[in-house]
């Protein structure tokens, strides 16, 4: 799979292996990428022109998908472009061309200065806007790490040390956003109310189970109801020890978040424009028009990868062999944000570790194929998306001399995978709609 040059086109297989269950597989991970890709999802939500009147339009942003956010407004805008614009952060390799709006790329997912520097350049231009002004907010996965803006009396090294503690953990998306939240001079809900008395008008590409807009980039333009207790809670929970200053600030309650009901998100509105269950029913689709009946467990599902893995396995077990709780041919699709422990020295990655330890519970089972990865093309801190596996998976990797079990509880999935030739890789897909998981039981 490969990006082409175009923000209007999807991600398109490079190719396709022999195994037509295979191709299947990828045609559906395209069909969930191209659902979501801005230039389709943006143009409906752009505020009309003449509302403005005298006031200017202010694009800002952040996420993996901002850019290509930020160049589907000026190509869809009907106003005049003297009348936009705006700075947007996005990951490195992510950047899309644009006129009137400029684009940053920073780190992901440890920040730096990069993104600081953005985060407080945002700040400084949505300072002292009038009520006539519009603000639009372009929002996507990893704008977190892409705003990391440190609260007074904290550091870009503070954060730093914490982010990688908290990737490390096995914390949950919507947990290690409460902290960041209360960590911030930019998150939760603390851009939004900078613009104040502006009009905010914030569009979302979810990629968080639930789709909650304050777990969205940690939410800075949305009120925020959760506490630096809770944020505390989190840090106990995982046995994090954070710097003292980052204690001090959420002991002393400081580091409170905007909260719902404040008047200056008053004329604030929020649009959630493409979602993980979009991008499921679009490969749905693509597996019924290919004669498969299909089936969405959920978009939102949470855990360990590998604890998530034997689960899938054991379900498409029940489908092969009992036709239970569906019957072959069928496929089986999920979303949402598996966490990894980390324990070994691996290469990482939740949708590999995922794919790894079902590949090992389906023991090669005949009928059964599958695929996992990340939508925005980046599974962990590799620039891989994922991976697909097969009945012959675990006898290919016998006769490379892998162990998949040793690689399991090494967190090498990425090496596991990369080995065999069986990486699913689609660079920068400039959108994000968290993971994406299919399996396929044959007849």
């Amino acid at each position: 799979m490969k990006q082409t040059s175009s923000v209007n086109t999807p991600a398109t297989s490079a190719s396709t292996p022999g195994n037509p269950s295979q191709a299947l597989l990828l045609s559906m991970f395209d069909a969930a990428i191209a659902s979501a890709q801005p230039a389709l999802c943006v143009p409906a939500y752009l505020p009309d022109p003449a509302s403005l009147g005298n006031g200017r339009l202010i694009v800002i942003g952040a996420g993996k998908a901002s850019a290509a956010m930020a160049r589907a407004v000026e190509d869809s805008w009907s106003g005049p472009l003297s009348a936009l614009s705006g700075l947007v952060v996005t990951r490195y390799g992510y950047a899309v061309a644009c006129e009137r709006i400029e684009i940053v790329e920073a780190a992901h997912p440890v920040p730096d200065a990069a993104g600081e520097q953005a985060a407080q350049r945002m700040l400084d231009l949505v300072a002292d806007l009038s009520a006539d002004d519009v603000v639009l907010c372009l929002i996507s996965g990893g704008g977190s790490s892409l705003l990391p803006l440190p609260a007074p009396g904290l550091t870009l090294e503070h954060k730093q040390a914490l982010s990688r503690a908290l990737l490390a953990s096995g914390a949950t998306i919507s947990e290690m956003n409460c902290v960041r939240r209360h960590l911030s001079a930019i998150k939760g809900g603390r851009l939004a109310a900078a613009c104040h008395p502006a009009r905010v008008i914030t569009l979302l590409i979810s990629d968080v189970p639930g789709d909650d807009p304050i777990n969205i980039a940690s939410g800075p333009t949305v009120a925020d109801p959760s506490s630096c207790a809770d944020a505390l809670d989190i840090l106990r929970r995982y046995g994090i020890e954070p710097a003292p200053p980052i204690r001090a600030l959420l002991e002393s309650g400081a580091g409170e978040s905007v909260k719902p009901g404040d008047p200056r998100l008053a004329a604030c509105e929020t649009h959630l424009i493409a979602t993980p269950q979009m991008a499921l029913e679009a490969a749905a689709l693509v597996a019924r028009q290919a004669g498969y009946s299909a089936h969405i467990l959920g978009d939102s599902l949470e855990g360990e990868a590998r604890d998530m893995g034997l689960l899938l396995a054991g379900i498409a077990h029940q489908v092969a062999a009992r036709n239970q709780p569906f019957s072959a041919p069928c496929v089986l699709l999920s979303g949402g944000e598996s966490t990894v422990t980390l324990r070994g020295q691996g290469r990482g990655g939740r949708n590999v570790e995922c794919l790894l330890a079902m590949a090992i519970a389906l023991d090669g089972n005949p009928r059964i194929h599958a695929l996992a990865g990340d939508t925005d093309g980046v599974d962990g801190i590799e620039e891989i998306a994922g991976a697909r596996i097969g009945p012959d998976t675990l006898t290919r990797a016998r006769t490379l001399g892998l162990k998949a079990r040793d690689s399991l509880a090494n967190n090498n999935g990425h090496g596991f995978f990369s080995s065999l030739g069986d990486s699913v890789i689609t660079g920068p897909t400039l959108t994000n709609v968290n993971d994406f998981r299919a399996i396929l039981i044959t007849a």
